[in-house]
C-alpha cells in the first residue's frame, strides 16, 4: 500500500472535537498577564473577583476566565462608556 493510499484510508475519521482549552486562562497570574500584560497585577485580579467585578469561574479552588468572555466584557464596558460621554 502506498503512502497516498494510507492517507486516504484515514480520511473517513471524524475531525477532532473542538475544545475550549485554548480559551481558558488559569489562575490570577494568567488572567493578569492577559488583561494587564504582566503577572504582577494578580492582586488586582483577586480584588476584582472578590468584588464580583470580573467575569470568572472556578475549577476547584483556581480562578479561571475565558479569553473570549473577557474580550466581550471589555467591549461592553467600552460601549457603555462611549454612550455616557457628556458633550
Amino acid at each position: 500500500m502506498s503512502y497516498a493510499v494510507r492517507i486516504m484510508d484515514h480520511s473517513h475519521q471524524q475531525p477532532a472535537t473542538p475544545t475550549i482549552g485554548g480559551d481558558i486562562l488559569h489562575g490570577a497570574d494568567g488572567i493578569a498577564a492577559f488583561l494587564y500584560g504582566n503577572e504582577k497585577f494578580r492582586r488586582k485580579i483577586y480584588n476584582l473577583v472578590e468584588t464580583k467585578r470580573l467575569p470568572h469561574f472556578r475549577l476547584g479552588n483556581m480562578i479561571c476566565a475565558r479569553k473570549s468572555v473577557l474580550l466581550a466584557w471589555i467591549k461592553a464596558q467600552e460601549e457603555t462608556s462611549n454612550t455616557q460621554v457628556v458633550s
